[in-house]
């Protein structure tokens, strides 16, 4: 049996199928509060499951046959293996994080060589420089490496070695709170 077919202004169509689109004119509107319009494909219809056979999402709308993952309400809890023992409670149980442990970014003395003599150099400074990535880290001076300037250095955090290399090159060393 042949479709009927349409007459209209878009051409000539079968029935049940759509209008083609209208090509945008080429040139360029300006915008009024009477023909604006959200960009093209900008926004899509919202899909209706379980509407009937037609809709390709009918009957089981796409939830598949029985079990508990085809009810209403389901959700399964983060981690759960179906009643398997889930992988975060098979693993073994290592270490131990201190919760008041301070990671410092440290600085060596030989690092320090680039500023002039009787330069003060501060945490701030040193951030500047780039010699530290994290800006909310404290900062500890190492004794690696020899100083040949004479610095005024504050820091949060100095090494025994760092503090005796600093009084030797006639630089002093100031622990910042």
């Amino acid at each position: 049996m042949a479709r009927k077919t349409v007459r209209g202004r878009g051409g000539v169509r079968k029935r049940g199928q759509h209008k083609r689109a209208t090509p945008a004119p080429k040139e360029r509107r300006s915008f009024t509060l009477a023909n604006l319009q959200p960009p093209a494909g900008s926004r899509q219809r919202k899909v209706r499951v379980g509407r009937g056979m037609g809709s390709k999402l009918g009957k089981t709308a796409g939830s598949g046959n029985k079990g508990q993952k085809s009810r209403r309400g389901y959700s399964r809890r983060r981690g759960f293996e179906g009643g398997q023992m889930p992988l975060h409670r098979r693993m073994p149980k290592r270490g131990f994080h201190n919760p008041f442990g301070v990671s410092y970014s440290v600085v060596n003395l030989a690092e320090l060589n680039v500023f002039p003599a009787g330069e003060t150099v501060t945490p701030e400074l040193l951030r500047a420089h780039g010699f530290v990535r994290r800006a909310t880290d404290p900062i500890k001076v190492l004794g690696d490496g020899e100083l040949t300037t004479k610095l005024a250095i504050h820091a949060h955090a100095f090494s025994a070695s760092a503090k005796e290399k600093i009084t030797k090159a006639g630089g002093t060393f100031e622990v910042v709170a």
